[in-house]
């Protein structure tokens, strides 16, 4: 009986909690704050770059491995995990990236290298400079992961590729293609109407998606592929197989150069993969100059050599010393932040000595 009472008791206490539970009302979600184009700051924003995201901390903070051997079987472990850590895949990291090697390629996924010459009429290089400069500054007042903004240029430089724009809907197409990219690689993307407000509203809801959807059916929805931040992470970890501990400065480096990179219209002909190299090239020539900046661990596993790398790293080592791009100052300003190590302060020799564009001898 007093088994029954009890039984009886708890049921009401139940239904007495559930009731309380839907009166009470639902806590509501704060309003984002937006900010218009004027008033954009880089100082707010956390790191948003390399292996540094917040949503891709993966990579190992223990020693550095160095490469067992130059002629390296497919099937062995990559050159800085461990066979252990699983989420690493290390025993199909090689077939990976020769997977997304053949993919970066495809034509496709990849911008035509002289299209404003051939298919643009009202579309300057320099315009284009100005849009990704600006797209940098939104992805970081949006806290956008560097992946997204990659994505994004690619998407723009594809679409001007295949369609003649007017130069007034050019920051439509940059906002409508970091909207697609956010949908793709964010977990809480940016909606319709942000976009709209970081445009001042010189664009409505109903226009940016009427956009979103011209580009998705130029690009025939192949959305994916290997961008320059995709190779850059494996490249700065080879490039690092001596070091006892990760060098936060090299990999900032890296990350500031590989952005400076989007800016120049120059650099759309080169493969991701070539850029990705390049930079690495370049950063260590910066905070090496003494030492030859390539290796044969990178030869092996970019399959680059110096010589290969040559045109691209002059035009790096211009975007660096400011020789090209130096009205274009949103990317500077973010990297010379303390929180990226100010790796946009750091310098190269004016000069790159002609000798290390030759190949470099197996150790």
């Amino acid at each position: 009986m007093a088994d029954k009472e009890n039984s009886v008791r708890l049921t009401r206490l139940a239904k007495k909690r559930a009731a309380e539970a839907v009166a009470a009302p639902e806590p509501q979600p704060a309003t984002k704050k937006r900010v218009v184009l004027g008033e954009i700051t880089n100082s707010s924003n956390p790191p948003a770059t390399g292996d540094l995201d917040s949503k891709r901390k993966c990579r190992t903070s223990k020693k550095v491995k160095k490469a067992v051997a130059t002629k390296k079987t497919a099937a062995a472990p990559d050159i800085d995990e461990k066979p252990e850590d699983p989420q690493m895949c290390v025993y199909y990291a090689s077939d990976i990236y020769a997977y997304l090697l053949n993919l970066e390629v495809e034509a496709k996924r990849r911008p035509l290298g002289d299209y404003i010459e051939k298919v643009q009429k009202d579309v300057s290089a320099n315009m284009r400079g100005v849009l990704v400069d600006w797209l940098v500054e939104v992805a970081e007042e949006y806290k956008l992961c560097s992946d997204t903004l990659y994505l994004s240029i690619s998407y723009i430089d594809r679409f001007l590729s295949l369609h003649a724009l007017n130069r007034q809907r050019l920051q439509l197409l940059g906002v409508s293609s970091m909207l697609i990219a956010a949908k793709y690689e964010e977990i809480n993307p940016p909606n319709v109407e942000d976009f709209c407000y970081i445009t001042d509203n010189t664009y409505t809801k109903q226009e940016v998606v009427k956009m979103e959807a011209d580009i998705l059916k130029y690009l025939n929805f192949e959305l994916g592929g290997p961008t320059i931040k995709t190779f850059l992470r494996r490249f700065t970890r080879i490039a690092q197989e001596d070091y006892i501990a990760p060098n936060l400065e090299l990999e900032f480096l890296c990350c500031y150069l590989a952005e400076l990179s989007l800016l120049d219209y120059g650099c759309v002909k080169f493969l991701p993969s070539l850029v990705a190299a390049s930079v690495v090239f370049i950063s260590r020539f910066t905070v090496q100059p003494k030492s030859h900046p390539w290796s044969s661990a990178l030869q092996q596993f970019s399959g680059y050599k110096p010589a290969d790398l040559k045109e691209c790293v002059v035009i790096l080592h211009d975007l660096q010393l400011k020789k090209r791009g130096s009205a274009l100052v949103a990317v500077r300003e973010k990297y010379n932040q303390h929180k990226f190590k100010c790796a946009s302060a750091l310098s190269s020799p004016q000069e790159i000595p002609s000798s290390f564009f030759e190949d470099v001898e197996d150790s």
